[in-house]
């Protein structure tokens, strides 16, 4: 379902060396003693607490807030009814969820989670065009929810400083009608305060999604290419 996205990261904490228990003296009637082996667990543990603990705080968790984002679809549209009139089709949904996860110390290391979309619930300003498109075209009501999946991402700083504006590549795979195909995003964006924002751009096929443009014989007939962009804002969560 698509902004800056500035993504953030699933960190590996260093998992520190643990020093092998110093041998014991012998005695002549040696008394039973526990196995050394139960003491390295807590020489493990004690070991690797302080680095997660302290790489976990520099990442911060963004979350999608829907309602100030928005996923919008524009596909050329020819009326041949209507003089082969050319128009460009709109959609938008706000029901979008996802998250970004920032590497404050190292911007580099961020990720991004999978991005959900409900596009069932696109809208135009022609509800005939929106119920042919969730019961005939897309099937949208059958297949509601599209998935993209980063895999990839290039641009991101080694540092950053707030409000300054980036240019990131997204690379991921976008499953639409149970359908994955590797897509390419275009995100600018920024993050100002608490607030991150951007947006998401791309190129798809409906073909390549198994469906085919809508085309309906003397009245009009849609593109093939689908203009897909994201506005997103994502906050801090609670």
């Amino acid at each position: 379902m698509l902004s800056r996205i500035l993504a953030a990261l699933a960190l590996a904490g260093a998992l520190a060396a643990c020093s092998a228990p110093a041998a014991q003296s012998p005695t002549a009637a040696p008394a039973p003693t526990a196995a050394p082996a139960t003491a390295a667990p807590a020489s493990l543990a004690t070991a690797t607490s302080a680095a997660p603990a302290a790489a976990a705080a520099d990442i911060v968790v963004f979350r999608i807030v829907p309602s100030e984002s928005q996923v919008t679809y524009e596909v050329g549209e020819t009326f041949f009814n209507q003089n082969n009139r050319y128009a460009i089709a709109v959609g938008r949904t706000q029901q979008v969820n996802g998250e970004v996860r920032l590497d404050r110390a190292d911007p580099r290391n961020s990720s991004i989670g999978p991005i959900e979309i409900d596009i069932s619930t696109f809208s135009s300003d022609s509800a005939r065009r929106d119920d042919a498109i969730r019961g005939r075209w897309l099937e949208s009501s059958r297949f509601p929810i599209a998935t993209f999946v980063p895999t990839e991402i290039t641009g991101l700083p080694t540092t950053y400083r707030d409000g300054e504006e980036l240019t990131l590549t997204i690379t991921g795979d976008l499953t639409v009608r149970e359908v994955t195909r590797p897509v390419t995003f275009t995100v600018t964006g920024k993050i100002e305060g608490e607030t991150m924002s951007g947006v998401a751009e791309t190129q798809i096929k409906m073909t390549d999604f198994g469906f085919d443009p809508p085309d309906i014989a003397g009245i009009l007939r849609a593109e093939d290419d689908v203009k897909l962009s994201f506005s997103f804002v994502a906050r801090p969560e609670a």
